[in-house]
């Protein structure tokens, strides 16, 4: 959780420096070459033409569909707060797809998916604004939404494994052809080559590529989706204690109320998870 919250962090330190589909290029293309390498020293096995193709459709969605979606909104005047509570209704939505698609959900899993968006509600409370709110922000978050949630179940159901080296060089070489045209069309690639820039490209690659998205796909394989989205509930808090460590934010009571239901809401949720797939053991 840590990891994934340092990428509010990251996009922060990286803001003045960088547009932000251009800094993404960059991300992308760092993890494609990093990853590459790893896997042709280590001989890592490639995927066949059709996994393949199911591995770049996943990795379309939760990379460029949702990053893309979230600093272009952001950079567009969306307000963070906004942007938190509409990002994460994705445990939500990714519950109701699951059920849909036959994954069963407990009430008790209801009740901790529920407890969590309301934790999150009350940690960005006092950063919620509807200045910036436009269709297009709006809409840009949105599809930040849909990405990351059909990205999530899409990969869940046709390509839930695959070995992480070969496979993030998939997921980001396509992630990376398919924001390319965004970014020629409305940014300039200029970077402001300051060691605050290089520091938040060298984290971006290496901790939360090698680390979180790697992390999140482990869990993708081991659990349900919907449990494993539920984790994204206590991103908003833990990015509010790093914000209030290293930026000076204030974290007041109600934040800290919001931690603590978020929490209460993703033991619920993870919990009964657990308990149902026991019992089809």
């Amino acid at each position: 959780m840590v990891i994934w919250a340092s990428g509010f962090v990251v996009a922060k330190y990286a803001a003045p420096y960088a547009e932000p589909l251009s800094f993404l290029i960059l991300r992308y293309a760092g993890v494609v070459v990093l990853m590459l390498v790893l896997a042709l020293v280590a001989r890592a096995p490639w995927p066949g033409w059709r996994q393949a193709g199911h591995i770049a459709v996943a990795g379309v969605g939760i990379q460029a569909g949702y990053l893309g979606g979230v600093w272009a909104a952001v950079a567009a005047g969306m307000p963070a707060g906004v942007t938190a509570l509409v990002v994460n209704l994705q445990p939500v939505l990714t519950a109701v797809f699951a059920a849909l698609l036959g994954e069963r959900l407990g009430r008790l899993q209801v009740l901790g998916l529920l407890l969590g968006f309301a934790g999150v509600a009350l940690v960005v409370s006092s950063k919620v604004t509807t200045s910036g709110l436009t269709p297009l922000t709006l809409g840009l978050t949105t599809v930040a939404l849909l990405a990351i949630t059909a990205g999530t179940l899409y990969q869940k159901r046709f390509c839930p494994e695959f070995d992480l080296r070969t496979g993030q060089v998939v997921q980001f070489a396509a992630s990376l052809l398919v924001t390319l045209p965004f970014t020629l069309a409305f940014e300039h690639f200029r970077f402001d080559w300051t060691p605050q820039l290089i520091g938040a490209l060298a984290w971006s690659v290496l901790v939360l590529t090698g680390g979180g998205i790697s992390l999140l796909f482990l869990m993708l394989r081991r659990g349900a989706a919907s449990q494993v989205t539920s984790y994204f509930y206590l991103v908003p808090g833990i990015t509010a204690l790093m914000a209030w460590a290293m930026f000076g934010e204030t974290l007041g009571p109600v934040a800290i109320a919001g931690m603590v239901v978020a929490v209460l809401g993703v033991a619920f949720a993870t919990r009964a998870g657990s308990r149902a797939r026991s019992a089809r053991l």
